[in-house]
Order: C-alpha cells, then structure tokens, then sequence
C-alpha cells in the first residue's frame, strides 16, 4: 500500500503561487482580508516585501494638564530636607545623637532638626493646597463631542462568470470597482495562470507586481532544478466576491475572492510523465487575490492568499 501510494500522483498547488500566502496589500499587508461568501476564512500574508508595522507600546506620558509635584517643583527645598535627614540619621548611625551631637547639645540639635522638618513639611502643605490643579475639562465619550454612526457594511458584489451580473460597487473608502472591472479580474486570472505555464516571465512582468513576478521566478527555478514543469489549463472561475478596495498613496487596491476550477498537472521534462496532480480530474482553489492601480493605469497582481 505504502508503495502504490508513493506511484499515485499527488495532488498539490503546483499551479501559479504554489499555494502560499505572499505579496503586499499596501497598509493592510498584516491584515487577513474580510470573509465573504466565496471565501470566509481568508488567511493573512505570511511572506511580504513590505515591513511589518508592529504595534510598539508607547512610554507613558504625563496625562494632559497634570503638573509636577510640589518637590519636581522646588528641588532646593527637596534637596534641604533631604541633607538635613541624612545628616541626622549618620549622626545615630555613628553614635553621636540625631544631630551629631551629644548630650544636651545634642538634644538641642534634635529639636532644632525636628522644628526644621515641620516648617517645611508644613510649607510644603500650603504651597501644595494653594496651587492644586484645577480640574480638567470633562472629555467627551466621542471624538470631536459627537457620536460616531456605525459603519456601513462593505459593499459586495458577484463577479461576471459567478451565475450573477455585476454592477459598480462602492467601497467605504469611496473606491468603486465597475463590471468592467471584474472582467478584467477574471481574465488575469487565466492568463497568469496560462503565462505561469510557459514560464513566461516577460508575459508576467506585465500583469504582476516586481515582488510577485519574484516569487513566481522562485518558483519556476525550482520546478526547473527538479527536471519538472507545472501545466494549468482550461481555468474556470466558479464564483468570487469582492472582499474590499480602497485608495492610498495614489494606488487603488481591490481583494477579490475567488472559487475557480482547473486542470493543475506537473510533468517531469524528461519524458513528460506526470509526477502530481491529475490530467483527467478538474481540482478547486480559493484564493483571494488583490490588484494594484496607479490612478489611471491597468490592474497588476499584487498578493495571493489562501482561503
């Protein structure tokens, strides 16, 4: 059995982005794309060109209007009754009294120190009462004083070729994603897979980012060190979602689930025998893919996430 297992082809993500989790999504790289209905349980990227933005906690800062104690204030007085306390306490700790005297004298320096120590600590009350904080302004429960209305859901729609027509969609962030727009997504998605295919780098360079047309390099290479090559053919989308899209920097971004259909086989070079996969058998994926436009430009791949 052991043996028959090992002769049967497997069925692996051979096919463009072998399954990872990779790419950027601008500020929301370290963000998993929401749940749609194509795909509710969309995975975060784990490989990016772009830096983490871990959150470090910040130091702790003196809450707004509050001021310095009386001592930060006055450190000539702080630092006398600090001097004269420590002189006393060496005088006992070396036998000569409180005050480093002893007998009556030293009894005089004793009540000296004390009456010292009680004018300050009795000055220090007033300069402290006298100049207490006022109380600060009550802060509003809501930023600006007004209450902020729920977010509206994120809009969605089904992509062309899904059983369903599309229509402009508006995101929160005021970025609409048009049928024509979906269009163009479906395509890519076969003819990246079909440039994968051919090993077409130059094919690729035109519809995916320098850090995708990276990964899908990696890829290629190490399919070739194996003496083997990953074929995708007759690629169907069978439904997708918009999971979000948005505008920053100049760059709109889309996340588009999507459920699509293939023949995903791997052949070795030498005598074209298929190592994984199944030449006769369609398999599924759901991925989440987002693109990337500079205002005015064409959709490019930018990430590839599994669902």
């Amino acid at each position: 059995m052991a043996a028959m297992i090992l002769l049967v082809p497997a069925m692996a993500d051979a096919r463009v982005g072998g399954g990872t989790n990779s790419g950027s999504r601008g500020s929301k790289t370290d963000q998993a794309p929401p749940p749609t209905q194509t795909a509710p349980a969309p995975k975060p990227v784990e490989r990016s060109a772009t830096p983490t933005q871990q959150a470090q906690a910040p130091k702790a800062a003196p809450a707004a209007g509050a001021k310095p104690g009386f001592f930060q204030r006055n450190p000539f007085l702080s630092g006398l009754m600090g001097g004269l306390v420590g002189a006393g306490l060496i005088g006992m700790l070396f036998g000569g009294g409180f005050g480093g005297f002893a007998g009556a004298a030293g009894m005089l320096g004793l009540l000296v120190q004390l009456a010292l120590i009680g004018g300050l600590g009795y000055l220090a009350y007033r300069l402290f009462k006298g100049r207490g904080a006022a109380p600060a302004a009550p802060t509003p429960a809501y930023a600006g004083g007004v209450p902020r209305p729920a977010e509206a859901p994120m809009a969605r729609t089904m992509i062309p070729g899904a059983g369903t027509g599309a229509t402009a969609v508006a995101a929160p962030a005021g970025l609409a994603i048009a049928a024509e727009d979906f269009n163009t997504f479906e395509k890519m998605l076969a003819d990246i897979q079909a440039a994968f295919s051919k090993g077409d780098l130059t094919k690729l360079r035109t519809m995916v980012t320098p850090e995708m047309l990276g990964y899908f390099s990696e890829q290629l290479s190490a399919n070739a060190s194996r003496g083997v090559e990953n074929k995708v053919d007759a690629v169907k989308l069978e439904q997708g979602d918009l999971a979000e899209s948005w505008s920053e920097g100049g760059i709109d971004y889309a996340s588009v689930a999507m459920r699509f259909s293939m023949i995903d086989v791997t052949r070795r070079v030498a005598d074209g025998s298929i190592v994984e996969g199944n030449a006769q058998v369609r398999t599924e994926a759901t991925e989440v893919w987002t693109f990337l436009r500079s205002r005015g430009g064409s959709w490019i791949l930018s990430a590839i996430q599994q669902a």
